[in-house]
């Protein structure tokens, strides 16, 4: 079992990737005998060399089209005190479809000995790395009741400066310990990865759809993928790139309603799923249970296989969505929110719902099922403003006039 230090070091016989993409085989670091505390466990951690010269924006016309599947992304599996872990990496584990293009690494901070014999227990298929710091935070006395968020916070930080400082990997996917994957989880993020390479207006990758009840998401169109300008988290995809930019400013706190500030986001978007493909299962945690019990609980989990990397995902691309996906939703009839209601004019077919200001928008969201809040102006599983959902089996648009020019991030 191997001992992981912080400078990417190890001892008891990590092994290298292949080359593989655009990425070489690396020798180990003269550091990898000199044992440092924080990260201790086991698995065979690989470590990737980021490329010297930035990747060119589109990819190589001579690749072969089989090449995403020599893609190596490790899953960052962020875990503190719920011993429940064991249901989050059995899933993986169970769909991971391959360790050496896959590994997962499960970063632990609190401390807490129940949930760190669980982690054990899986030996060598995954890597176990514990956040050193376990102290308070020191917080403002009025944040004292958020300090759990500050340690989040902190252990999110330490976590992604193992995997992309330490370990030197590429990209990863973040997961948190109460996420229960779906079959084809590992297949969707392979197949979007080269779409996150290829577009620099995206900066992440996520499996969660924020609008994603059951009664709000065509099941029959699971490999149906949108843009977001909402970072949605759950499940998500980023470069090494991104962290290098925004570990210098990382907050102390509430680190994902900051990646939704303008400041961070940059007018950049991120590709979501129709339908989900991770759920929580952790009613327990610092949001405490209501925002599950009221509304967590109901996301539809993806059941059925989808072979995305089989599928043309260009449709993804900033300028195709721009010309295809507005001129759709415009296309679409207008109707009143009591005619959708009421069930009535479906001989229409999708529909579109226009709200006129924030107060509308609240109104509306409210009135038929979706999340209602703004964060920087920004709607839930939106894109230039415009919601995409189902209703009563009819699909539904949700959006600002046509010439809506962008955010207000005063509505909240």
């Amino acid at each position: 079992r191997g001992v992981f230090n912080a400078g990417g070091g190890a001892a008891g016989g990590v092994s290298f990737l292949p080359s593989a993409g655009p990425w070489r085989r690396r020798e180990a670091l003269k550091d990898a005998e000199e044992e440092q505390p924080g990260a201790v466990g086991g698995g065979a951690l690989r470590r990737l060399e980021r490329p010297a010269a930035p990747l060119p924006l589109e990819p190589a016309p001579t690749a072969p089209p089989s090449s995403a599947e020599n893609v190596v992304l490790p899953v960052l599996v962020l875990a503190c005190d719920r011993s429940t872990v064991r249901r989050c990496l059995d899933k993986l584990l169970r769909y991971r479809p391959s360790p050496e293009r896959f590994p997962v690494i499960v970063s632990q901070d609190c401390g807490h000995a129940e949930t760190a014999r669980v982690i054990a227990s899986y030996g060598d298929a995954v890597a176990h790395i514990r956040q050193p710091e376990l102290a308070d935070v020191a917080v403002p006395a009025e944040h004292r009741k958020f300090q759990g968020y500050y340690k989040i916070a902190r252990h999110y930080r330490w976590a992604l400066g193992q995997v992309f400082r330490a370990f030197r990997y590429r990209a990863a996917i973040v997961v948190e310990d109460d996420l229960e994957v779906a079959p084809d989880f590992f297949e969707y993020f392979q197949a979007a990865f080269p779409l996150l390479l290829a577009d620099r207006s995206l900066w992440c990758v996520s499996a969660w759809n924020d609008n994603g009840k059951e009664q709000l998401v065509d099941a029959g169109q699971a490999e149906l993928l949108y843009r977001t300008d909402f970072f949605p988290g759950l499940g998500w995809l980023l470069l090494a790139e991104l962290w290098d930019e925004l570990e210098p400013k990382w907050p102390r706190a509430f680190w994902d309603d900051w990646m939704r500030q303008p400041e961070q986001r940059r007018g950049r978007s991120c590709v979501r799923p129709e339908v989900s493909r991770t759920v929580t299962f952790g009613r327990k945690g610092v949001s405490h249970g209501q925002f599950f019990d009221q509304y967590l609980k109901f996301i539809k989990l993806n059941d059925r296989f989808v072979p995305f990397t089989r599928l043309d995902l260009s449709y993804l691309k900033k300028e195709e969505y721009e010309r295809s996906f507005p001129a759709r939703v415009y296309a679409a009839p207008e109707v009143r929110l009591e005619e959708l209601q009421g069930n009535r004019r479906r001989e229409l077919g999708a529909v579109r719902v226009q709200y006129t200001g924030r107060d509308s928008f609240k109104a509306f969201a409210k009135a038929l099922g979706l999340m209602d809040d703004l964060k920087s102006g920004v709607p839930r599983a939106g894109y230039r403003g415009i919601v995409s959902f189902v209703y009563r089996g009819r699909r539904v648009y949700l959006a600002p006039p046509s010439d809506w020019t962008g955010y207000d991030p005063s509505w909240s």
